[in-house]
């Protein structure tokens, strides 16, 4: 019997509906059908628990407020009221994100946070977003907030080099530490999973390494639900982090 034991298998980008434009492929993939049954999962799931909205929330209604709220102050925590602006965009990347994240952990579908590509867009996004806040806020004056106010001039320099630097850099973090994370988790887990079937085929010492992989197994699935929430979250409030240092600039 021939067992598929590469961990990176599942990572790989399978066309469904192959497309070209223009001497480009346009082709829709798994990752593309996955991104949009997240997004037909989440306003099917809104729709429905507020399709008949009542003054004595359902329960389903509850849920759906109780997550609305949590974004909510999430936002106003952060930015302030004047973020609840941002609010359709916070709550839509959170929503999206963690739909992605948990869609990931079932075994017939594709995490498509693993890929650099989906999140290096969302992150490009959101980056985006802050650089337009920040130049229609302030014009061209969104760049003394990298000049250290009273610093002297021989170190102000350098100071303002790295601040500009490290604010450059965030797209890249961004994207990168759900991309990671989720990538790890899930290679970990396919490595483990891979030494069950290993381990009740050799029999005799291999029983127990089949049994120790299938714990660890069940561990780490657990973890990675953790995950998927914490990085969505993560993802989110440092996108609210971002829009109010623009919003709520202490240089001007």
């Amino acid at each position: 019997m021939r067992i598929e034991a590469d961990p990176m298998h599942q990572f790989q980008l399978k066309r469904m509906l192959p497309l070209e434009l223009a001497g480009h492929d346009i082709s829709f993939t798994n990752a593309a059908m996955w991104m949009a049954v997240a997004v037909a999962i989440i306003v099917g799931l809104i729709w429905f628990a507020t399709r008949d909205a009542k003054l004595v929330p359902t329960r389903s209604q509850s849920v759906v407020e109780l997550f609305y709220g949590f974004v909510r102050n999430t936002v106003e925590s952060t930015i302030g009221h004047d973020g609840m602006k941002f609010f359709p965009l916070i709550f839509t990347l959170f929503s999206f994100i963690l739909t992605l994240n948990l869609i990931g952990m079932s075994p017939l579908a594709f995490t498509v946070t693993s890929h650099l590509s989906i999140t290096g867009a969302l992150a490009i996004l959101v980056f985006g977003i802050v650089l337009l806040v920040g130049f229609s806020k302030n014009g061209i004056g969104f760049f003394s907030r990298f000049w250290p106010s009273g610093a002297p001039w021989w170190i102000a320099w350098l100071i303002a080099l790295i601040e500009f630097i490290s604010f450059l850099i965030r797209p890249f973090t961004l994207a990168i530490r759900l991309f990671a994370n989720m990538l790890a988790g899930h290679t970990m887990l396919k490595v483990l999973a891979s030494f069950i079937p290993l381990g009740l085929a050799a029999g005799g010492a291999g029983l127990l390494a089949a049994i120790g992989s299938t714990v660890g197994v069940v561990g780490v699935t657990a973890l990675e639900f953790l995950v998927a929430g914490l990085q969505a979250y993560v993802f989110t409030i440092l996108t609210c982090i971002y829009l109010s240092e623009v919003v709520h600039d202490p240089h001007h």
